[in-house]
């Protein structure tokens, strides 16, 4: 694999413009919305009397809309400059996320976060490109200062949203938009204007175009049917587990997966890359996430067994979150901000796609481990089309790449939103 850095400076890649520091706290803030909700989701379908379907229906509003969205990002940031598609998307996030903190009904709820999705996929398909170009010290450098941001919200939003759960289910929607409140200010006062004479306008149709290509096509239909594994663990265990668990208790349990994600995508994801074929890996831990969610699914009833699958299946989670996003970085010609926007857009679907399905399963069947079946045997149809697509993928198994950081892997923790 080629790598794309500047070669490194010397100095610590703790001495960084200021810039660089404000967009850094806003990706932590941004990615915090990732677990955030989960642990709320219990305590929102009682105090809206919402039913398990509805209360799912918040990450499916999310992530459909920013998977939608990613496909005119690249068209609206090469036009208006990064400065401003990162304001207008923290812009909407702190006020979607205040709207639905003081909404008095899911359905209300449902659609202001369908606004924090659109901000987050702006915010997103501009931060790392904007820590790269103001980052000192190399854009090797950079990309682990924003691996580390990403890492660290991940981690720490399930958390926080147990925390400010115990409180009121509105705690942590209002935490973030206060913190995002913060991030907007420190972007508008240290980040710089854009160079106009430097954009290079993006089509608005060349996403959806860029999916006539074989390879970036076959990861994308791989990562809906992965997506929908991924999301069915992440947002139907919070129901799964007994309701005897507090908002703080699923905090704690989702800040274990939410650190093996972020460990797994910076350090173990290279190490496998570095020993054997891109498509040798995805066959490796797709199988084994399926396995983790069919196990879960056996012992839906046993609390314990269920805590350890979230975790363990956050290891699998990361690598191929990281594994997944450097193939489709590698699989294509096209310039890397189209090929994300393309790839992400499919993925997503899947990921909206899972959590009111594990709902409605559930409510059909009387079972809590059904869906965690339906999302292990997502995960298999996922391996089978890696399989089964290998000459189309040949261009990604051409070396293995060295255990270092790479601007994929950042990009792959940015995907996993």
């Amino acid at each position: 694999m080629t790598t794309h850095h500047a070669p490194a400076q010397t100095g610590s890649i703790l001495r960084q413009p200021k810039q660089v520091w404000a967009v850094a706290f806003a990706c932590v803030i941004a990615f915090m919305g990732i677990g955030l909700v989960d642990p709320i989701l219990p305590a929102i379908a009682k105090d809206l009397q919402a039913t398990e379907t509805q209360t799912e229906l918040l990450f499916t509003s999310y992530l459909l809309i920013t998977g939608l969205a990613m496909l005119i990002t690249s068209f609206i940031s090469s036009r208006i400059g990064a400065r401003a598609t990162l304001l207008i998307g923290l812009g909407l996030i702190v006020v979607f996320a205040a709207l639905a903190a003081l909404s008095g009904s899911v359905d209300a709820v449902i659609g202001f976060r369908a606004g924090w999705g659109l901000g987050n996929a702006l915010f997103i398909s501009t931060a790392l490109a904007t820590i790269v170009g103001a980052a000192s010290g190399g854009s090797s450098a950079a990309i682990i200062l924003y691996e580390a941001a990403l890492g660290l919200g991940i981690a720490v939003g399930p958390l926080v949203g147990g925390l400010l759960g115990s409180i009121a289910w509105q705690g942590p929607f209002f935490g973030v938009a206060v913190l995002m409140a913060i991030a907007f200010i420190a972007i508008t006062v240290l980040l710089g204007k854009d160079d106009k004479a430097s954009r290079q306008p993006t089509k608005l149709s060349a996403p959806i175009k860029a999916l006539r290509d074989p390879g970036l096509r076959t990861l994308a239909i791989a990562a809906l049917f992965y997506n929908i594994g991924f999301f069915t663990l992440l947002a139907w265990t919070p129901f799964a587990l007994p309701a005897t668990f507090t908002p703080l208790d699923l905090g704690v349990t989702f800040f274990g997966w939410g650190l093996a994600v972020a460990i797994s995508s910076v350090w173990l994801a290279p190490l496998l890359t570095a020993r054997v074929r891109r498509t040798t890996a995805l066959a490796i831990a797709l199988p084994l996430l399926a396995a983790t969610l069919i196990v879960a699914g056996v012992f839906a009833g046993i609390t314990a067994v269920l805590v350890v699958c979230v975790i363990v299946g956050g290891i699998f989670l990361g690598v191929l979150n990281t594994v997944l996003t450097e193939s489709v970085m590698e699989a294509t010609d096209l310039p890397r901000s189209v090929a994300s926007s393309s790839y992400s857009a499919v993925r997503f679907v899947g990921g909206a796609i899972a959590p009111p399905l594990a709902a409605a399963v559930k409510a059909i069947t009387g079972s809590v481990g059904i869906p965690f079946y339906i999302g292990g045997v997502s995960v298999l149809v996922a391996t089978g089309v890696i399989l089964l697509s290998r000459a189309a993928l040949a261009r990604i198994d051409r070396e293995p790449e060295p255990p270092a950081v790479t601007e994929a892997d950042a990009i792959g923790l940015g995907d996993a939103a």
